[in-house]
């Protein structure tokens, strides 16, 4: 079974002399409960279904799929718009490890979040001088919770 272990921090804009070249993303949510995640994700002209279970730490179970552009974008167009995120993803390598960092658009906009995937949950990170606050079991930075606008108050900054 697939398993996804991730760390999520709060990035303060210096990360932005870093990111040079992203992926437009827009995930729309289709089923987000306290057990399952399901949402359909464009990455440039490509798509991506996705499941994710329970988070238990900083692990969840994670399937995701490519689906046909035309299947994608017929999913995603049903998906209310305060139900969706955009966001810009920039990769960056540094100490070791492969960080996704995510510029969010629209209503998110000057949200910075950065991520790492890690082979289990006791994986030792550096930390690059650019991330802030750990957010990893802070529901509020869930994507879902983010695209549901779940949250009363939001701190965008590291």
């Amino acid at each position: 079974m697939p398993i996804e272990i991730e760390r999520k921090f709060l990035a303060h804009p210096s990360v932005l002399e870093h990111c040079r070249s992203g992926i437009s993303i827009v995930q729309g949510y289709l089923l987000t409960d306290s057990e399952n995640t399901i949402r359909i994700r464009r990455m440039d002209d490509r798509y991506f279904l996705a499941w994710k279970g329970k988070r238990r730490g900083a692990s969840r179970v994670e399937l995701e799929q490519e689906v046909a552009r035309e299947i994608g974008a017929v999913m995603l167009a049903t998906v209310a718009s305060r139900h969706r995120i955009e966001k810009v993803r920039h990769r960056i390598e540094a100490h070791g490890h492969v960080w996704e960092v995510d510029l969010f658009a629209g209503a998110l906009s000057g949200l910075i979040l950065a991520e790492v995937e890690l082979e289990r949950e006791d994986e030792e990170v550096v930390f690059p001088a650019w991330l802030g606050r750990e957010v990893t079991s802070d529901e509020r930075y869930r994507n879902s919770c983010l695209a549901a606008r779940t949250f009363r108050s939001l701190p965008i900054a590291a």
